[in-house]
């Protein structure tokens, strides 16, 4: 029998906290961060990470455990996040893993493989930081550029797979159409798994991002962006994270708080759309439209869909 997992994605600001928690309370759930920025102290406004209060009680995992100092690779992330997802089915729980980092979700439940010889955590993760600041089209033109073959091989949305090629590239100078890499993705997952993702429309969705900026601002982001620039950690994982970087440039004297809010706001909004992108062509996932019904009503859908999934007794 497969361990059951219930996974919630979607793009930034889209209201998977909100759906985590109530699905957590219905289904006697708890909650593990998929999430590639909240793993970091000191780091909650710009990360958007779930305060106490909002925790309402339910478990979470993965979050604040690592210093901003820190690395942190897909590989840990995978190791941890399916030790917990263990843990909790073993308590007769069900384990939720909520986040928007496709490819840190992805690697949890399917069969995704790191070798060893070719394995470059710190490339890895600034090809994907890459691939969320510039997009998939620009990682794309880096693989035609050095092995044109396998670019040809794979689509531009699939970021996965051209991350993979570019860190064999990169790690063993060959090109990866002529050396097999170990990495793999099986279209059957790990888990029995209900997979949530959750949409909304995008004129709503952006404003509902701008809105999250004004308000990361007013809460003091300023700041957190400030500790990791006098750190002098600018070049740390952490800090070329959406929500820090942006204002940078501000720290330094190069541009305006106005001009680094409004790049923040931009860039929060293309990353939303690749997230999206992302989950549509990654995974089969099972999409709910948040802005069309009121959200108990949109909340009985996905509860439902998810108990049908994981074959869970609507008396739990």
């Amino acid at each position: 029998m497969k361990e059951k997992l219930v996974v919630i994605v979607g793009p930034t600001a889209v209201g998977k906290t909100k759906t985590s928690i109530e699905l957590a309370k219905a289904l006697d759930g708890e909650i593990i961060s998929g999430d590639s920025m909240q793993i970091y102290r000191g780091l909650d406004i710009g990360t958007a990470k779930i305060t106490e209060e909002e925790k309402e009680g339910i478990p979470h995992y993965l979050i604040d455990i690592k210093d901003p100092t820190e690395s942190f690779s897909v590989a840990e992330f995978q190791k941890l996040a399916r030790e917990r997802i263990t843990e909790i089915n073993q308590k007769g729980k069900v384990p939720i893993l909520v986040g928007g980092t496709g490819l840190y979700v992805r690697a949890v439940t399917h069969h995704y493989e790191f070798s060893e010889a070719t394995r470059n955590n710190q490339l890895r993760d600034e090809l994907q930081r890459k691939s969320e600041v510039d997009g998939s089209e620009a990682l794309h033109a880096e693989l035609s550029k050095v092995d044109p073959e396998r670019a040809k091989e794979i689509h531009p949305n699939n970021v996965q797979r051209v991350i993979r090629a570019l860190e064999i590239y990169y790690t063993t100078g060959n090109a990866p159409s002529t050396e097999q890499g170990k990495n793999r993705s099986d279209e059957e997952s790990l888990y029995q798994l209900a997979l949530v993702g959750l949409t909304m429309d995008r004129e709503r969705l952006y404003k509902r991002i701008n809105e999250r900026v004004d308000q990361m601002v007013q809460l003091g982001v300023l700041n957190e962006a400030r500790m990791l620039f006098e750190q002098d950690i600018t070049n740390s994982l952490a800090a070329k994270a959406i929500g820090y970087k942006e204002f940078f440039p501000y720290l330094s004297g190069e541009s305006t708080l106005e001009e680094a809010i409004t790049l923040l706001k931009r860039n929060s909004r293309r990353y939303a759309k690749r997230q999206y992108t992302w989950f549509q062509n990654q995974m089969d996932v099972e999409w709910f439209s948040m802005d069309k019904d009121p959200f108990h009503k949109k909340f009985q859908e996905i509860q439902h869909f998810v108990e049908g999934k994981l074959e869970i007794s609507e008396n739990v």
